[in-house]
């Protein structure tokens, strides 16, 4: 008793005073995403939300079931939905959790009616550590509008720093730009009774505001965008093509700034509002992924472009002529055209508006030679693979956006280490595959499979293989054609701005690399890709299209993809003679580029250019010189809440068989 009462006696009674002291948690208003002209892409509203205390809830002798129960009864909802919303997450507990700390009041319903929050405040007995109280959410007023790109917010962990215990950006814009959109949580500190109950606040400290972010995004391209590439899938099914993804990118060429970033399948944002259920968690997952920066393909003919300055680069004259045999010979194989169609001879030019596969063929097998084919020289040129490396592919390209994937761009360095990680396997199936067909394939790769055959340099040079890329990347490739050679880290956000609109910082895109090609090279493939939809592959695609009111440059592709039916791509800019924007777009399975991905496109372009009958989405950007400018109201935008008042705080041969 001495020992309690007289040497530990201030320990103890400074921890019983402790116990009856309560942080709490003031959340702060989180800023908005806004678009180029400040239309907001996520705000906030004020709801009445209903929160409850865990710790308190858990202290109840049958462990708060019977407060779950009188709360399920008023709220309408099932008690074991409310069970599921209130336990914590841990190693074993799957989502629907809650995720942050015990001691923060986890909210289980929000929106609720001012009937059934006066029913839950007025008899705090029946409620012991349930609130009903307004607070802040996050509301995406254009539902699926740009979902990918924008992300979603959840609960902190507990014990984050940057954070403190609140929402936090868990993808996309919210989570890249997360400590200037999160603003800082206030705190108050009460002295509760041991029933939970608050006897007295002893001190508070306000929340901070976050800060909003204007982004290049044009909301009304964006809808332009995701619309073509939904009506481009549907049409594809129609033709009982699988078509089950796809995506699409709009680039401002001059800066690397993007204009719409678009992905199929898409999803509605708001229904991280209330919480899913593991089961509406599973039906959703397939749609989360953001194909535009992590979906791969094999980009097919849009790829020989890059090929086409390395064999200039290499000393393939602009001015020669070309045969353009139905196959072309590399080793003991003979590589075909589309269909095995022949097209005669022709420029270079002709080649990348017709698309012809064996000139390529031709110009990579006789590169692969000079290097020493199976027997390569000390230091081989590997000219299409630095071109293309160049060109910024196979790695990433640095967008203020998480996740993103780095695509693939193989070598001999990167085939030896496939080889490497991979000559295991294919040794022991060498030896136990029941099918002589399978042994000898397999028998083949576990001694030769890390050389660099003549097959893939060919493969390589049509953006087939092992090649893979992203639409972002894709469209950052052309952009740089399309702008005399300038590589940009492209960019979404534009400028984090006060809730007043004043700026607090701007985000510039920077110059990440040059394209090693002359600009009269460039020229030169620009304008053959301006032939393209005139009277090269995507000639069909835009038949009627007024071309001599919006010149578009672009090239189609249609890449082969192992047990799945063909990947369609298209990539352009324009306008051809002084290009503002890049627009691309690719369908998973969808057949040709010139019969899915290149419709979609020209319905892009006419929406935004107010084309073919359709409004101009880019309003006076359509006339090519005007833009929305940082530094007015419109374009900065200040935070609204409910009501507009202010917040709280032809012929083809694309692709080779």
């Amino acid at each position: 008793m001495w020992d309690v009462q007289v040497r530990h006696g201030d320990d103890y009674a400074r921890a019983a005073a402790e116990d009856h002291v309560r942080q709490v948690v003031v959340p702060q208003v989180r800023g908005e995403i806004l678009d180029d002209r400040g239309r907001p892409l996520v705000r906030n509203r004020t709801v009445l939300a209903v929160t409850v205390d865990h710790v308190a809830l858990t202290r109840r002798h049958d462990g708060g079931r019977a407060v779950l129960k009188r709360l399920a009864a008023v709220l309408g909802v099932p008690a074991a939905r409310l069970a599921e919303l209130v336990r914590l997450c841990t190693a074993g507990v799957r989502p629907p959790c809650w995720p942050g700390s015990p001691y923060q009041p986890i909210p289980v319903a929000r929106d609720v009616s001012t009937r059934a929050a006066l029913q839950i405040a007025e008899r705090p007995e029946l409620f012991p550590g349930v609130s009903a109280e307004p607070v802040p959410v996050r509301e995406h007023p254009n539902g699926e509008l740009a979902a990918h790109t924008l992300g979603y917010v959840a609960p902190s962990g507990e014990g984050d720093p940057a954070s403190g215990i609140g929402l936090a950006g868990r993808e996309g814009l919210e989570a890249w730009y997360d400590a200037d959109l999160r603003g800082r949580p206030g705190r108050r500190e009460v002295v509760v009774d041991t029933t939970g109950q608050v006897v007295r606040t002893v001190s508070e400290t306000a929340p901070g505001a976050g800060h909003d972010l204007v982004t290049s995004i044009d909301a009304k391209v964006q809808g332009v965008v995701e619309q073509a590439l939904r009506r481009a899938i549907e049409g594809a099914r129609e033709q009982r093509l699988p078509a089950d993804s796809g995506a699409a990118v709009v680039m401002d060429v001059r800066d690397g700034r993007v204009v719409a970033l678009a992905s199929y399948p898409g999803y509605d944002p708001n229904v991280w509002a209330e919480g899913i259920s593991s089961r509406e968690y599973r039906e959703l997952r397939g749609r989360l992924q953001p194909k535009a920066i992590q979906g791969q393909w094999a980009p097919g003919s849009t790829w020989k472009v890059t090929s086409a300055a390395a064999a200039v680069r290499a000393g393939y004259g602009l001015n020669r002529i070309y045969g353009c045999p139905g196959s072309f010979q590399v080793g003991a194989r003979a590589f075909r055209n589309f269909r095995g169609i022949g097209l005669g001879s022709m420029p270079l030019s002709r080649a990348l508006t017709a698309s012809c596969d064996t000139i390529f063929y031709r110009f990579a097998y006789e590169m692969w030679l000079k290097d020493g084919g199976t027997k390569p020289v000390e230091r081989p040129k590997d000219p299409m693979q630095k071109m293309a490396a160049a060109f910024g592919f196979g790695k990433r390209s640095g967008i203020d956006l998480p996740g993103e994937a780095a695509g693939r761009l193989p070598s001999r360095s990167w085939k030896r280490a496939f080889w490497k990680q991979t000559k295991a396997q294919a040794c022991s199936t060498a030896k136990l595959a029941k099918s002589s067909y399978v042994r000898a394939i397999a028998r083949e790769t576990c001694r030769d499979g890390y050389k660099w055959w003549a097959g893939d340099a060919a493969n390589f040079s049509i953006g087939q293989g092992d090649v893979l890329v992203t639409p972002l990347q894709l469209a950052r490739a052309y952009a740089a054609l399309a702008n005399g050679g300038k590589l940009y880290t492209p960019r979404v956000g534009k400028a984090v701005v006060r809730a007043d609109g004043s700026v607090v910082r701007r985000i510039k895109p920077k110059v990440a690399g040059r394209l090693p090609v002359p600009a009269h090279v460039l020229a030169y493939i620009r304008a053959a890709l301006a032939e393209v939809p005139r009277s090269g592959t995507a000639a069909g695609a835009f038949a009627g299209f007024p071309l001599d009111r919006l010149p578009v440059a672009g090239k189609t592709g249609t890449a082969e993809a192992y047990g799945k039916k063909d990947t369609s791509w298209f990539a352009s800019f324009a306008p051809a003679g002084k290009p503002r924007y890049a627009v691309v777009a690719v369908v998973s399975q969808g057949g040709t580029g010139a019969g899915t991905a290149a419709p979609a496109v020209r319905e892009i372009w006419s929406g935004m250019y107010g084309l073919e009958g359709k409004k101009a989405a880019l309003g006076d950007k359509a006339a090519l010189g005007g833009k929305a400018a940082l530094g007015g109201k419109t374009a900065l935008g200040g935070r609204t809440g409910p009501g507009g008042k202010p917040a709280p705080g032809g012929a083809s041969a694309e692709a080779a068989p």
